[in-house]
């Protein structure tokens, strides 16, 4: 553990000291994040999961930071570059930045202009001159320079070598770099221009053809819209402040009066800006810019996949699930309580007549004989259609019908997963088979896909891959280990996320569990092929057996604490099921009696409300939802109608709403709620079912701008902004043009591209 580290992390985020050291020991002996937080509580002050990765990834960061520091360090000395005080620096830098600005004059580098001034033997007048405390006339000091052999050829010629090297001095200071970079960041215009010739190309960025606002005021979602743009070759960009102001600050620092020999180090310091800084201050600002801006989509998009993750669940039902279609028909399963497939056929619902009501009577028949308790409706092509067929169908028992979010379903029936899942089963079936656990239980089926897939996030092949995946890993982790699995049905893909596991270890649980049958106990994990003790302590409080033999392994109480929970149903001369049942026997439990060294008040607090509700799921209960009966098309939708809809997608600019009508309709942030929106994401959540108002359809253009608030339409004057684009990314998987801040599909067309 470096003390350095923990301060320094102690410091940037307003943490205790003995908080950060707890969690950097934590995890360095291999704890992770959920189970860090859920049962280690006394040591860590009970941080929570978002502080305890900021912290995890602050260590590697600064780790990354040190092994840089030890290259350039060890470069140095080898090239016999090292001065004590170069040394000093360089401990000190604090970030990579900084670090990389005081290598950067004793990097190998190709021949400059400089390093040629230098062979002709004229950085001895560059010192002269850049030094500027001695009066003398430039041009006759540059004389005795001149030199043919050196091809040196006169003063002129000196004097602009001379110039180089400074320039380069100049560019690479490391105090002039900061300085120059801070301004940057705060004063930098970023500018949009349209391609050469990509006019027609780049229609769908035409809000950026010509753009320019401060990149401390734009929105990450329009900076990755032009970065696309860019990418795309139908935008130019150029990212710069004022020059002058910029030009000012290395003025002012290297250029010490009027007379003739600062005037060389002023034409130095110009040129150091023109021909090196600008182009160098530019492309660090560009990197940052876009990594701001990815770390913003990030956490919308973690955001989403948590509210997506955490979906009310319908529970263990037996479902029907369709997966609908005109031409290759409708395919449909038939799915147990535990999501085994019992039986599948496709059948034809609206091709004719007959073939209708033959598909209406075997879905009956198999509603009747499998005892089904929910129809699962795919919400892809003809799903109202098929939606509207089901509800027609004289079931003779109760059935709920539900349509279910199929975004990415196709990618899993067509994994690996699917395949070792459903080897005799083609794509159709497995695509349906998916819709119908969806609606069972959404997280349990949509941890085998791709998050990246699932459709809620923004720009996500434009934001750095290796913190996409690690954010996105953290929600599903936090998510599964939030719910706890169900050690004797959970798939291989699910057990992988839980604390401790990994693929290799959930093969095993499930080997093991198929060769000698169901888990009865925690304590039978052990038994697994290399999950070790390590592994067990950080799994076992998230795993449950429901039907075992002690009580507390269907809770989130850890092994570690069976001991005291059981000394607690001693001490009440009961047993723990008993404690278990009894409220009022949990409140004759004097916690304060059971505090330890190890134990304190937060843990026990944890285990007496677990003993209440034992292996509780913390998500909402599942709640039926209907579209309305009025919109099936975009042709049914008018001005005006109010809807019922469900939140598929949380952006930065708004929210994109399913209303059954085959194609997401955008609530406009200035269109959220009567008050003023700074953030989306605090007014709506995915999978959130909302009431919304037609504004205007564009049926051609498949694009549809709906409204939240009292008065519908009213959003520009609401947000009091100026008309302000945002990209047409409906599902999050590719960028697009602005939308303006109220819909006008006149002057700034909206939708998904």
């Amino acid at each position: 553990m470096n003390e350095k580290h923990i301060l320094k992390i102690t410091d940037e985020l307003k943490l205790n000291i003995r908080q950060v050291a707890a969690t950097a020991v934590l995890l360095d002996e291999g704890s992770t994040v959920p189970f860090i937080a859920r049962y280690r509580k006394e040591r860590t002050g009970q941080l929570d999961e978002v502080q305890i990765a900021q912290i995890r990834d602050r260590l590697i960061q600064l780790v990354d930071l040190d092994a840089r520091r030890a290259s350039i360090l060890k470069s140095l000395e080898e090239r016999s570059l090292l001065t004590d005080e170069l040394r000093a620096s360089v401990g000190k830098a604090d970030s990579m930045a900084t670090l990389e600005d005081l290598y950067l004059p004793f990097r190998p580098k190709r021949r400059t202009r400089a390093s040629m001034a230098k062979e002709k033997g004229l950085e001895p007048l560059a010192k002269m001159l850049f030094d500027q405390t001695k009066v003398f006339d430039p041009e006759k000091e540059a004389a005795a320079f001149v030199d043919a052999e050196k091809k040196v050829a006169d003063v002129a010629e000196a004097l602009a070598g001379a110039r180089d090297i400074m320039a380069e001095w100049i560019s690479e200071d490391a105090d002039a770099r900061k300085s120059l970079r801070g301004f940057y960041e705060k004063e930098s215009l970023l500018e949009s221009k349209v391609g050469t010739g990509a006019e027609e190309k780049g229609a769908k960025f035409r809000d950026y053809f010509d753009w320019k606002e401060p990149i401390a005021q734009a929105p990450s979602h329009r900076v990755l819209a032009m970065f696309r743009g860019e990418n795309e070759e139908c935008l130019r960009l150029k990212i710069q402040p004022q020059r002058e102001p910029a030009l000012g600050l290395l003025l002012s620092r290297f250029v010490k009066g009027p007379g003739p020999v600062s005037q060389q180090v002023q034409a130095a310091a110009i040129d150091a800006y023109d021909r090196l800084l600008a182009f160098s201050m530019e492309a660090e600002t560009r990197m940052s810019l876009k990594d701001r801006a990815g770390q913003e989509a990030i956490r919308v998009f973690a955001s989403n996949l948590r509210e997506l993750l955490m979906a009310a669940p319908l529970g263990q039902k037996t479902v029907l699930a369709l997966d609908p279609g005109f031409r290759t028909g409708c395919k449909i399963v038939c799915l147990d309580p535990q999501g085994k497939l019992l039986f599948n056929v496709t059948l034809h619902l609206t091709s004719s007549k007959r073939e209708a009501e033959e598909s209406a009577a075997v879905i009956k028949k198999m509603v009747d004989h499998f005892k089904v308790e929910a129809i699962a409706i795919g919400n892809g092509t003809a799903s109202r259609e098929t939606e509207t067929f089901v509800k027609a169908i004289p079931f003779t028992r109760p059935v709920l019908i539900v349509m279910v979010n199929e975004s990415g379903a196709s990618i899993y029936s067509a994994s690996d997963v699917a395949r070792e899942e459903f080897p005799d089963q083609d794509v159709t079936v497995r695509g349906s088979v998916s819709i119908g656990r969806r609606l069972m239980d959404p997280l349990a089926e949509l941890v085998k896909i791709d998050p990246k897939s699932i459709g809620v996030g923004q720009y996500q092949h434009d934001v750095n891959p290796g913190q996409l995946k690690q954010s996105l890993d953290d929600v599903v982790m936090s998510c599964v280990n939030n719910v706890g699995v169900e050690v004797n049905t959970a798939s291989k893909q699910l057990l992988t996320y839980v604390s401790g596991l990994n693929s290799t270890l959930a093969q095993n649980i499930v080997q093991l569990r198929n060769e000698n049958g169901p888990f009865t106990s925690r304590s039978q994990l052990k038994k697994v092929p290399r999950l070790g003790p390590k592994a067990f302590e950080q799994a076992a409080g998230f795993l449950r057996i429901r039907t075992g033999e002690n009580p507390l392994d269907a809770s989130a109480v850890h092994p570690e604490r069976y001991g005291l929970v059981e000394q607690m149903a001693r001490d009440l001369k009961c047993s723990v099921e008993d404690l278990i049942k009894s409220d009022e026997l949990r409140k004759k439990i004097d916690l304060k009696k059971y505090v330890t060294e190890e134990v304190g008040m937060p843990t026990l607090t944890d285990i007496v409300n677990e003993l209440a509700k034992p292996g509780r799921d913390p998500r909402e209960k599942f709640e039926a939802f209907s579209f309305s009966e009025e919109a099936h098309e975009l042709k049914d939708l008018k001005p005006g109608m109010k809807l019922p809809g469900i939140v598929t997608n949380v952006t930065k600019f708004g929210a994109f709403v399913d209303i059954g009508v085959h194609q997401d309709g955008l609530v406009h942030i200035s269109e959220l709620a009567d008050q003023y929106v700074s953030d989306p994401a605090d007014v709506v959540k995915v999978q959130q079912k909302v009431q919304v108002t037609v504004i205007e359809v564009d049926a051609e253009r498949k694009r549809v701008a709906l409204s939240m608030k009292t008065n519908p339409g009213q959003g520009r004057a609401a947000q009091g902004g100026r008309k302000e684009p945002g990209p047409r990314d409906a599902r999050g998987s590719g960028g697009g043009p602005p939308r303006s801040a109220r819909p006008d599909f006149n002057s700034n067309p909206f939708g998904t591209l």
